[in-house]
């Protein structure tokens, strides 16, 4: 098959060397943090951060966070041109939600007389919070859909990336604390450009289990 989402796919691979000499241009950046921000969220909630990473400074202070553990990853803060902290809100309120309705009116896809109603979808959030008012695992799942947006833009740049959940979310939330306000990181992205020497992933063929193993399409019931 060919077609450009297809060849943007067929071309994205885990990059694990970076190119530290190469940084992506600022008119590419403008569009993938577009991207993220165009992301799908339930009920449209946008529970998220997008914490980027770029200067030499906040890189040795990511590169901290690897004291204790997963330091394979380590190498690629410094030498990708950017990290993102992809974060979640752990305690994701009616409040929150608010501001996502107001900006809703704002944009006109409602009316001001229309706001009490649309409160209804936050039933979604109050389903998937405990007593204690965690909804952490519902907010994370919202920001892997971010994530995953960004990897296919990125692909669509030509730029080559890094998904890392091997990162110290309790060492992020200490040396991050004021960016991350309350909010918790559990996955990371390296994006730059790979070391055109050192990736051996780069020449690896693409491989993935045969579309007739995880497709599965419903067949249609025949009524009598």
């Amino acid at each position: 098959m060919t077609h450009p989402i297809i060849a943007d796919l067929e071309s994205r691979y885990t990059t694990k060397r970076y190119d530290a000499s190469k940084r992506i241009p600022q008119a590419d950046l403008d569009v993938i943090y577009q991207a993220m921000n165009l992301s799908a969220s339930s009920i449209n909630s946008q529970p998220w951060k997008f914490i980027v990473i770029e200067s030499d400074e906040a890189k040795q202070r990511m590169h901290d966070t690897f004291a204790n553990k997963f330091q394979f990853n380590q190498p690629h803060i410094k030498s990708a041109s950017h990290i993102v902290l992809f974060a979640h809100n752990p305690k994701y309120t009616r409040d929150d939600y608010a501001k996502v309705i107001d900006k809703g009116i704002n944009d006109g896809r409602m009316g001001a007389e229309d706001r009490e109603q649309a409160f209804a979808a936050y039933a979604f959030v109050e389903l998937n919070t405990d007593e204690a008012g965690n909804n952490a695992a519902w907010t994370k799942s919202q920001t892997y859909l971010a994530l995953g947006n960004t990897l296919h833009t990125l692909a669509r740049l030509g730029i080559d990336s890094t998904t890392m959940e091997g990162v110290d979310n309790e060492l992020i939330g200490e040396i991050f604390k004021e960016e991350l306000g309350g909010y918790q990181c559990d996955v990371a992205l390296a994006m730059g450009y790979h070391h055109s020497e050192e990736d051996y992933n780069a020449a690896l063929p693409k491989s993935r289990l045969a579309l007739r193993d995880p497709l599965i399409i419903s067949p249609k019931h025949n009524h009598v």
